[in-house]
């Protein structure tokens, strides 16, 4: 079946259009019809875009009217979600997010009484909803009820603290809250725990939600550790499911650092289940390197935390992520959490006694160039043999000493090139011919 509203990650478009109150008020329905029982109970949360509660509303009237029972978070993280679906006994978890795109788009993504995603099967079911393929069932005579999470925020980190044994009192860390949904959990938990912290980005108006900030625009938060003497900075993205780190002078500690430090961590305290990482193709080739000299097996994937997930529970892993910061450590959480991450990369600070300058000297990464190409017809790629010849082409200038990714965005209108090489020149150089070729192709 093509799937025509459910992407790599949930449902996602630009609010009040593609994603419409019409929408996501049929999307609550098809959520009850697809969950077992007469009235099930979905917890939401959102993040802190202007068209969040809009969209919560509608949402929560579709799942009332389909006789479900709807519990509202208000603005939390997405693993916050995920957390408190298992802990208040809830059926399902639904979030209103686009993560770290721009504040016009939104979406909504589902989790299971687990806490874990909605698998494609649930997915695919919706859709035939959704699509007009199998008419929703016939509304009951009563409504189900509304009601609200007292103190979701709260509770959420005692879920997650509950798992960590920490003094971080010797820590000054600046956090970017990307104006998003960790502007309230990510200083309670830290400050918790001992640490001295400061915040940018941390006073969302509806509309400044990862604007030239979070992980996703790092350059602030460098800055501001280095001038201000900060011993690490922590970068979230607008859902609060991944997270960067910035070491004390400034340097970036991405997600492919943050997985080979508490990788080797893990795999020193007994605690990396079958001694493996599971990552994706994106993932650095220093990273592998790395782990290899560490005695750490590799498991790659497809791009998407699904992907990551996917494998890491069929082979009983225990950790992995992306170098974009989405880390699942299956210890603290069922999904990316930048706040678990986060807890567990200073742990190993706090425990080894090390600045995070030093232990991000694990590996030592390939020079790597990505871009991300606009187009119209990104679904055309596979068919555009010119595209292909040329990256064939540049791939014979390598010659075996680095590599070049080319593939479609899950999520956004964009093809993503990325080249890995000796030097940074041919890494510019080849990704500049390959997108002449995917712009001319694909409009």
């Amino acid at each position: 079946m093509i799937r025509k509203f459910f992407g790599t990650d949930g449902i996602r478009g630009t609010a009040n259009t593609a994603l419409s109150a019409e929408l996501a008020m049929a999307v609550g329905r098809a959520a009850v019809a697809v969950l077992p029982g007469d009235a099930p109970m979905v917890l939401i949360g959102r993040d802190t875009r202007v068209s969040g509660s809009m969209l919560e509303a509608a949402l929560v009237a579709g799942i009332n009217s389909a006789g479900g029972a709807a519990m509202s978070a208000g603005v939390i993280p997405t693993p916050a979600v995920a957390s408190l679906v298992v802990s208040e006994g809830a059926d399902a978890g639904a979030v209103i997010s686009a993560s770290h795109n721009p504040y016009q788009d939104n979406g909504i993504k589902f989790f299971g009484p687990s806490g874990f995603k909605f698998s494609d099967a649930q997915e695919l079911e919706m859709e035939s909803y959704l699509a007009g393929d199998e008419a929703m069932p016939p509304l009951p005579a009563d409504p189900g009820p509304g009601s609200f999470i007292d103190n979701p925020v709260a509770d959420y980190v005692d879920n997650l603290l509950g798992g960590f044994d920490l003094d971080l009192s010797a820590l000054n860390i600046l956090v970017d809250c990307a104006n998003g949904a960790t502007f309230r959990s990510a200083p309670q938990a830290l400050k918790r725990l001992g640490a001295s912290v400061a915040l940018i980005n941390a006073a969302p108006d509806g509309f400044n939600i990862n604007r030239d900030c979070g992980s996703t625009h790092i350059g602030a938060l460098q800055a501001a550790v280095r001038a201000d003497g900060f011993d690490l900075g922590l970068a979230f993205d607008g859902d609060g499911d991944r997270v960067i780190a910035v070491d004390a002078g400034g340097d970036v500690v991405d997600g492919d650092f943050i997985m080979a430090i508490c990788g080797r961590y893990l795999k020193e305290k007994g605690r990396l289940p079958r001694n493996t990482i599971v990552t994706t193709v994106m993932t650095n080739l220093g990273f592998h390197l790395a782990m290899k000299e560490l005695g750490i097996d590799v498991i790659t994937t497809d791009v998407g935390d699904r992907y990551v997930l996917e494998e890491m529970l069929a082979g009983e892993y225990g950790f992995g992520g992306e170098q974009s910061g989405h880390i699942i450590n299956l210890e603290a959480s069922t999904t990316g959490d930048g706040l678990a991450t986060s807890l567990l990369l200073l742990q190993v600070i706090a425990e080894t006694g090390l600045p995070l300058t030093k232990l991000a000297r694990v590996m030592r990464r390939l020079p790597q160039r990505l871009v991300n190409i606009q187009v119209e017809k990104r679904q055309e790629l596979d068919s555009k043999s010119e595209i292909w010849d040329t990256i064939e082409e540049e791939e014979g200038r390598l010659k075996g000493e680095g590599r070049i990714l080319v593939r479609p965005s899950g999520t956004e209108p964009v093809i993503r090139v990325m080249v890995e090489a000796a030097r940074v020149d041919i890494c510019v150089d080849i990704c500049e011919t390959i997108a002449v070729a995917i712009r001319k192709n694909l409009g």
